[in-house]
């Protein structure tokens, strides 16, 4: 019986450039040329759902990474320099942001560091839930201007947050790009000083280093040269618990910034362009009518006299209309309504919570001892305080203008349809036709101070009047407002005006009258991100290079092989803190597994571990021992726990119908005596191609961990140990194949495939005979030992 079950098989469209297994769960993400981003089930490799590509985001997927609980996948695009966090549940972004690098790697992973001081962290109840009321759900009623945001519920914004313990996605690109973001959201270091373009990121499990390959060109013309780092990331060890501490702030307020966000897209999308109806009549009415007499004259003749110019008239019943009236007194109505909720609702419940955020984290800067090495400033986390304070200033001003506009339209619009109605002889209830000398004081006001021409405005904007006072707030311009609230006469102005000390005071907000309430926001969210990045400098600067060795030099025919899925390969053993790098080199037309380990543990004898890895003949046993026992080249290699590697083989003189083999090579089979493993001693002037016959060698005859993969040109794999799990990719890189790893005894194993087998007969339609008979045959023939492809039940 062959070692591994295949339970999938699917021939692709597009070419797959990268691939990843969900940590905790059987699902693969696919990232094809087409910038395509797919998410499939194990199970007959069924897909889930697919994000295309996007002008908002980008093209270009070159990188993929699973946050380790599941939920968030990262996506990294080239073209843009940006980084996606996607919804595992469905094809909505919940948050993106842009790097200064096109990005060519990514890893996620989870601090496994356990102190007493971290556990009673994660394990207590964060105070905010107990403090602040838990935000009010986005409404889901009006049409989304840019679908890359998630619009529907403030529940999947709060996914971002994620579990309590420390989570980092770490990112690299070009020209020695490598940046660290704790929760996939919060940068917490900028690493420079690495040369070349990275192609392979690893951070421990301890914080204490982190590992780099990098491709190094000289020039476009010359070869590639594979360089290894180990880089000391200490101080983040050293301050574990409190970076951790301030990575959840900070990832709180990314979150609250990007709900605030979606707060205010939503404001836009309520308010409608028919609310600038009346100034576009008014502007048409003004360059069209013949007389000298003013726009605001023309009107109070019609509030004191009853009677309106026939140029008036023509404009109220043949352009505006009474049922036009109706309407637009009904859409402004229902549109400050709708802004006046979010406002209470969203904006100020969000930034009284981001308040209350930055208002704990300037206090966790004041303690010096153990943050400020960190890079925490407590003036500049003030400065975002104030920032905040000010948008929450505006956001009330916004409330008391929409509040006097709501009142004002209510009683002109009244005022006005019951003119109309006279005008065109039609009954008027006795309800409305009531108006005492208070209701026309006030229609005179508002016709004092909203219908005024004003030709600047109209060099400006295009337009005599701004009767409309609300859209000019939800404007992302840098323009000032059109018309910003009247201030004279107001008692608390005069008084700050006059007062030398509270001018200036850090107790108060500044205020800014003349500008809107998207530009605040903007300059808010300016402020908050330079807050956040002094950190990520300090922490930055903090790594320095403890390790530099360089591998060997690439071939120029390997251009064409996606990025993506170049070797070396890195991994961290989270138990003994070991790091790993494999890779492979071709040696006398045989390409070997080399495996480097480095020992973080200072007692050790032995810091580095190198060992070359060639596979014996364990396929063809007729074969004479005395013949060349190195018969397999590898292709591929990946990790597929701390023990175990899993790769891909060819025969190295490649023949006509040779197929290609999956195995999995136990580290306990190369290291055969722990004791015996020797230093390598590594000559720093040469590459280690150039040392490689100095490289201990080990020749493994596999067992049973073997597969043979018929029909297939396999090239590429992809594997999950946690879920016992890989994926085979072909080297036209669209054929794949999903295995099942390690397989039950035969008597389990064979009560597993009828159970499948009866699941599949109730999922495929009853239509389709021959494929489910198809389908069982292959399952009998995977029993009795032989390998068969079923591409009918995948296409």
């Amino acid at each position: 019986m062959p070692a591994f079950r295949q339970v999938g098989e699917k021939q692709l469209p597009q070419e797959v450039v990268f691939m990843a297994w969900s940590p905790k769960r059987d699902l693969i993400a696919l990232a094809n040329r087409a910038g395509e981003v797919l998410l499939h089930r194990l199970a007959n490799f069924q897909r889930v759902w697919s994000l295309p590509p996007n002008e908002n985001t980008g093209k270009e997927v070159t990188a993929l990474a699973w946050r380790p609980d599941g939920k968030i996948l990262a996506f990294g695009l080239t073209d843009t320099k940006r980084i996606i966090l996607c919804d595992v549940e469905k094809p909505e972004s919940l948050h993106s942001f842009s790097v200064d690098s096109s990005i060519t790697y990514m890893h996620w992973m989870e601090v496994t560091e356990e102190s007493s001081v971290l556990t009673s962290f994660y394990n207590a109840e964060d105070e905010s839930n107990l403090l602040l009321p838990k935000l009010p759900a986005l409404p889901k009623n009006y049409s989304t201007t840019a679908k890359i945001f998630s619009e529907e519920k403030s529940d999947e914004i709060m996914k971002l947050l994620g579990d309590v313990r420390l989570n980092a996605l770490v990112v690299g690109g070009s020209s020695g790009f490598i940046e660290i973001y704790a929760y996939g959201m919060f940068k917490i270091a900028m690493v420079t000083g690495v040369p070349g373009s990275c192609c392979g990121l690893c951070l421990s499990g301890d914080l204490k280093s982190l590992s780099v390959i990098t491709e190094i060109q000289d020039s476009p013309d010359s070869e590639a040269e594979m360089t290894y780092f180990q880089l000391d990331t200490s101080l983040l060890s050293s301050y574990l618990p409190e970076v951790t501490r301030m990575a959840r702030k900070f990832t709180h307020i990314s979150t609250l910034l990007q709900y605030i966000k979606l707060s205010l897209t939503c404001m836009c999308e309520a308010w409608e362009e028919i609310l600038m109806q009346m100034d576009s009549r008014l502007t048409k009415f003004v360059q069209e009518k013949n007389t000298t007499t003013s726009v605001q004259d023309e009107f109070m003749q019609l509030l004191l006299w009853g009677k309106a110019s026939l140029e008036l008239q023509a404009l109220l019943m043949n352009q505006l209309t009474v049922k036009g009236l109706k309407k637009l007194g009904q859409s402004i109505e229902s549109s400050y309504s709708s802004i006046q909720k979010l406002v209470i609702s969203h904006l100020q419940s969000g930034s009284e919570a981001l308040l209350y955020h930055l208002s704990e984290l300037k206090g966790m800067a004041l303690w010096k001892q153990k943050y400020e090495c960190l890079g925490l400033d407590a003036s500049g986390i003030e400065d975002a305080i104030t920032a905040v304070g000010s948008f929450i200033l505006k956001a009330n001003e916004l409330l008391q203008v929409i509040d006097s506009s709501m009142k004002n339209f209510k009683a002109f619009f009244r005022w006005l349809y019951v003119a109309m109605l006279r005008m065109s002889e039609d009954h008027v209830l006795p309800e409305l036709n009531k108006m005492t000398q208070k209701d026309i004081t006030f229609v005179a006001d508002f016709l004092t101070e909203h219908f005024n021409e004003a030709p600047e405005l109209y060099n400006r904007k295009g337009k005599y009047f701004n009767v409309e006072r609300v859209g000019q707030y939800l404007k992302d311009e840098d323009d000032d407002l059109v018309s910003p609230p009247n201030t004279e006469g107001n008692q608390w102005f005069n008084f700050l005006k006059n007062s030398t000390h509270l001018k200036e005071s850090p107790l108060l907000f500044p205020y800014y009258p003349e500008k809107s309430l998207h530009f605040v926001k903007r300059q808010m969210e300016e402020i908050i991100d330079q807050c956040l990045q002094k950190p990520a400098d300090v922490i930055g600067k903090s790594v320095h290079q403890a390790v530099c060795m360089s591998l060997y030099k690439t071939s120029q025919s390997e251009d064409s092989t996606p990025q993506l899925f170049k070797l070396p390969f890195l991994w961290n053993d989270k138990t003994s803190n070991i790091h790993y790098v494999l890779f492979t080199m071709l040696e006398s037309s045989v390409s070997k597994v080399y495996i480097l380990r480095r020992y973080t543990d200072t007692s050790r004898s032995v810091s580095n571990g190198l060992i070359a890895v060639e596979f014996g003949n364990f396929l063809n046993n007729n074969i004479n021992e005395s013949s060349d026992s190195r018969c397999y080249s590898c292709l591929d290699a990946h990790f597929y726990d701390d023990e175990t590697v899993t790769v891909v083989l060819k025969e190295s003189v490649e023949q006509e119908g040779k197929e290609r083999i999956l195995a999995q090579l136990p580290l306990s089979s190369v290291y055969t005596d722990e004791d015996q493993e020797r230093e390598f001693i590594w000559d720093s002037t040469k590459r280690l191609d150039e040392q490689s016959a100095e490289i201990s060698t080990r020749t493994v005859f596999l067992e049973n961990q073997w597969r043979v993969l018929e029909n297939m040109k396999a090239q590429y794999v992809a594997v999950n140990g946690i879920r016992k799990v890989s994926c085979v990719l072909s080297s036209n890189l669209r054929h794949v194949r999903v295995f099942e790893m390690d397989v039950e005894d035969d008597g389990e194993a064979e009560e597993e495939e009828e159970e499948e087998e009866e699941e599949e007969t109730t999922q495929i339609a009853a239509g389709e005979p021959e494929e489910l008979n198809q389908s069982t045959d292959n399952q009998d023939s995977v029993c009795a030992g032989q390998v068969l492809t079923v591409p009918q039940l995948f296409e």
